[in-house]
């Protein structure tokens, strides 16, 4: 099953996706809300944009040639699809319903014969590159089939594993030659961030909204969002550079592991990445339109801790945006700018801690806040860890300090474990060597 989720518009689109197995159900209502929200405000704003075309990227011509696309009517008096709209719906269709690229050709030159006048277009690859001109395209990038490492940059032209010695290749052995021919043994499907971002900030609301955090948050001490907590106090201090252009974004990122076909008689994971904006006011940050999905890890087992080599492209992206940022057109002031943008935190259930950050979450040292102070005590009958000294975190003079009877018999007058800082953190870790490949779980 190849399936691609897009939720930065509010768009969802496949390759190959059964209907039976499907998690997903819209009803018409809720795609022409979907395709309301993609141009939402578009209208009479991109008229003082074809003046200073000539100073866009090539990416932003692109886009708002279509949105132009989108506002043409399907045909002559039609004013509930527009040409755009239109073709994303029979997109849609395509992906709930696995038809296959041919199904899917066919079914246009039948609509054009029908209705002669119906602005379609003539092939299955015409409209995929329309879907992909919106910035819902992603990249194939294959993987070894032991989660050891992609075959991506230096790698990308070879065939067997540099870790494991795996093939790159499922079908290798049936004595396939022709390369065009050979299937891939593992895919990660991976949606680049920089087109998202540049799009957000070409609808001006949009771009008003991506600085409700610096312009319009009321500052009365009150916690309604992350820009009222410390961290991001203490990360502007120490980035001011940053922090002084109120555009530059900051992210979380989210992960977890969920099975597609909808049954527990199949075992299987599926690991979506998404990225969350937290430029954003608290009432929209966590929308599904303003959501973002960066990659789909490939089942059918767990990446577990070799979630790192899934993470390579999505990193080296971060990294190109903290450290140089990418030029943006500004819809709302109508200029280009250096757009920067920062991982702030991750968000996870605890056992997903152990993948995103490398602490072990379980046995004799796992709480990543007491860190080497864990007060854990192994039940031999039970063949259990317990954890105690939680009174370490009340007042000294709470009532349960003293309290023998209810906790382990003993009075505790230990203080409070000092977490880790980043900067600790770092140095811990500088000279850490992670090996990766399944069966192959040494950490030195």
């Amino acid at each position: 099953m190849d399936l691609w989720m897009d939720t930065t518009n509010g768009i969802f689109h496949g390759e190959r996706l059964s209907s039976r197995n499907t998690p997903l159900s819209h009803n018409h209502d809720d795609i022409d809300g979907l395709l309301h929200d993609t141009f939402q405000n578009i209208e009479g704003e991109t008229g003082h944009v074809e003046g200073e075309i000539d100073g866009l990227s090539e990416d932003a011509k692109i886009f708002f040639k279509l949105v132009n696309e989108g506002k043409k009517e399907l045909y002559p008096g039609c004013d509930h699809f527009s040409k755009v709209s239109f073709i994303i719906r029979l997109y849609l269709l395509k992906s709930l319903h696995g038809l296959n690229d041919v199904t899917f050709t066919d079914l246009l030159d039948l609509l054009k014969e029908a209705f002669p006048f119906a602005q379609l277009p003539k092939s299955f690859n015409k409209a995929k590159k329309m879907i992909k001109d919106l910035g819902l395209g992603y990249d194939k990038i294959h993987a070894c089939p032991n989660d050891c490492m992609l075959f991506w940059n230096e790698n990308a032209e070879k065939d067997n594993c540099s870790v494991c010695g795996s093939s790159r290749w499922s079908n290798e052995g049936d004595g396939t030659t022709n390369a065009s021919s050979k299937i891939p043994a593992k895919i990660l499907r991976y949606s680049p961030l920089n087109p998202k971002l540049q799009r957000m900030f070409m609808f001006p609301e949009i771009v008003v909204a991506m600085r409700w955090h610096n312009f319009e948050r009321p500052n009365d001490w009150n916690i309604r969002h992350p820009v009222d907590r410390e961290a991001w106090k203490d990360f502007n201090s120490m980035h001011p550079n940053f922090s002084r252009d109120p555009h530059n974004v900051r992210l979380g990122l989210s992960s977890d592991g969920f099975n597609p076909f909808r049954t527990m008689s199949i075992s299987h994971s599926t690991w979506p990445v998404m990225l969350m904006n937290y430029n954003l006011s608290p009432w929209i940050c966590m929308k599904p339109e303003y959501m973002m999905l960066s990659m789909i890890i490939p089942g059918p087992s767990s990446p577990g801790q070799d979630i790192d080599v899934y993470q390579q492209p999505l990193i080296a992206e971060l990294k190109e945006l903290w450290e140089f940022g990418i030029k943006t057109y500004d819809a709302h002031i109508n200029q280009t700018f250096q757009i920067r943008a920062a991982l702030m935190w991750t968000i996870n259930d605890f056992p997903v801690l152990t993948m995103l950050s490398g602490w072990s979450t379980k046995g004799k040292l796992a709480c990543p806040t007491c860190n080497y102070d864990t007060c854990s005590q192994y039940l031999k009958h039970s063949r259990k860890m317990c954890y105690l000294g939680h009174q370490a975190y009340l007042p000294p003079d709470h009532p349960f300090r003293r309290d023998k009877k209810y906790f382990n018999g003993e009075e505790d007058d230990i203080p409070a474990p000092t977490s880790l800082s980043g900067i600790e953190v770092f140095e811990k870790l500088h000279d850490f060597n992670n090996v990766f490949a399944k069966g192959n779980k040494k950490r030195r």
